[in-house]
């Protein structure tokens, strides 16, 4: 069927994930329209969890600046919502916030169309000043496919803010030699998206008293392998595989030896020295000498805690590369209270292999070993990218395609060649929510004029610059994540927005605390 006539209003939002949400809420004096594909907000936490599934950081880190936890969902200070509860926060906030009112479920965008006329690289023309983001005509037309029918709605916008995530809809597939890919395996095969659309008697169908293999070691794997083990207890059970390629370091808690594990990473005195990019070049010479001596204490200290506390080395579970590239890559995962007492009781086995595929009964590795198998369940990640360029016109795919499988963003917000379009939900720290906070409300200031943009080509000299410093940090670089850097990026955004980076009472405290998102908006 035709599109229909295009619908003219300001700003887009696509996806109502966390980071949708956070944008509309910012946006909401321009009444935004939120697309979502699905028909519930909360993106990864309504459509990619399952029952084992617990937030990776405590509420405290995981809580809007003007709207904290209900008491009943927080157990004790150093609490883990499980999913169904970060869903309820979620579902609260956009409730107090008449943020649904914006949201248009079951509407999915199947691509968008610029109409601003010149190409990206005629703002490099104009370097001392990027421009409105709300220009007063459509720059953006949008396609919009609702309720799975044939007719397509369009919507022409001035602005559009990109929050569709790097999780939760496109499967990353691993690739098999010739005749030894799933088709020639008897038993069943599905990636974690297809598993989280299972209800829960159909997960218990399908792995109770089976033999499962869980291909990955990211918390998605972690916590299935869990979910396996639990699900097959008894004399009938049969222990989860779960098959390693990559060793990356996890945490049993936030503590170590004794301490919070914030002040090993997170304070401004340990974050101050580290190398940024624009450095004075006494700020260079300091990071130049206490760079890398900070973060070979801080990764020895607990690296030393780790293997003291989990069995790593009896499972073969350590990893040979320092902790702190895990954590500045944002690998790390937190390990489930009951994950070592299942490997210990033998209903969780590990398999380390660089190489696997498949045989008629199961998996066959590298060294020519073999296991049986029933189920394989594959937790392989996503492709964010490819969800992406899917959507985007093809003159603008090349720019969210960078070879490192990154998107070059200014702030982590801003594509300098892409006009009048923003993307929150692309940087990732220890508790993302904060993150998408407080680039949404930099993006609503910036949209109001309440402060301007650098040129492009200052812009990407910036941001490519960011980029080589974070890329130093870790082996593990392939997404935008901040986690080492955080207090730095988050002060350089108050700055910009013209507010304080002060945010403590005294430098004490400045120095040696933990920042949440109420120390920065309240």
């Amino acid at each position: 069927m035709a599109p229909t006539s295009p619908i003219f209003t300001k700003i887009g939002i696509i996806g109502a994930g966390v980071s949708g949400i956070a944008a509309a809420k910012q946006l909401r004096h321009h009444d935004p329209i939120v697309f979502e594909g699905t028909d519930t907000i909360g993106g990864v936490w309504s459509h990619c969890c399952y029952s084992s599934t617990n937030l990776q950081s405590t509420y405290k880190d995981y809580e809007f600046s003007d709207f904290p936890w209900p008491a009943a969902a927080v157990k004790k200070e150093f609490s883990f919502p499980s999913h169904l509860e970060v869903l309820d926060y979620l579902n609260s906030y956009a409730r107090q916030f008449d943020v649904l009112k914006c949201v248009r479920f079951n509407s999915k965008v199947v691509a968008l169309r610029y109409l601003g006329g010149k190409t990206t690289t005629d703002k490099m023309d104009t370097p001392e000043e990027y421009g409105s983001l709300l220009s007063g005509h459509p720059v953006w037309e949008v396609a919009v496919q609702t309720n799975n029918s044939d007719e397509i709605q369009l919507y022409n916008f001035e602005f559009v803010v990109m929050c569709i995530g790097r999780y939760g809809d496109v499967a990353m597939m691993p690739e098999f030699p010739e005749k030894k890919g799933p088709e020639i395996f008897e038993g069943k095969v599905l990636h974690t998206i297809d598993y989280c659309k299972l209800d829960k008697d159909a997960t218990s169908d399908l792995i109770k008293d089976k033999k499962v293999s869980v291909i990955g070691y990211k918390k998605s794997a972690i916590d299935l392998a869990l979910e396996c083990a639990l699900q097959n207890q008894g004399s009938e059970g049969k222990p989860c595989t779960l098959v390693v390629r990559t060793l990356h370091w996890a945490v049993p808690h936030y503590w170590i030896w004794g301490l919070p594990f914030f002040l090993f990473n997170s304070t401004m005195s340990l974050q101050f020295p580290l190398e940024k990019p624009n450095q004075s070049i006494l700020r260079l010479l300091l990071s130049s000498l206490f760079s890398p001596l900070l973060r070979k204490v801080a990764s020895k200290l607990i690296e030393s805690y780790l293997l003291r506390k989990l069995p790593l080395e009896k499972y073969g579970l350590k990893p040979e590369h320092p902790f702190v590239e895990d954590y500045a890559s944002c690998q790390m995962a937190v390990i489930p209270e009951k994950f070592i007492p299942e490997a210990d009781k033998g209903n969780i086995v590990f398999k380390k292999a660089s190489n696997w595929w498949f045989w008629e009964k199961g998996i066959e590795f590298e060294d020519k070993s073999k296991i049986e198998v029933d189920v394989v369940i594959l937790a392989t990640g996503y492709d964010g990218n490819k969800k992406l360029k899917a959507i985007m016109p093809e003159s603008f795919r090349s720019l969210v395609d960078y070879p490192s499988g990154l998107i070059p963003l200014y702030r982590g917000t801003i594509h300098p060649l892409i006009p009048n379009m923003g993307f929150i939900g692309y940087v990732e720290t220890v508790a993302n929510l904060h993150s998408s906070e407080m680039r949404s409300m930099w993006l609503s200031r910036l949209v109001d004029k309440k402060f301007k943009l650098p040129g492009v080509p200052t812009m990407l000299d910036k941001t490519l610059k960011e980029m080589e410093v974070m890329k130093r940090t870790t082996r593990f670089y392939k997404r935008n994540c901040i986690s080492i850097y955080n207090v730095n990026h988050n002060d350089e955004i108050c700055e910009e927005m013209g507010w304080t980076a002060w945010k403590k009472k005294t430098w004490v405290s400045e120095a040696l605390s933990k920042f949440r998102s109420r120390d920065y908006f309240n």
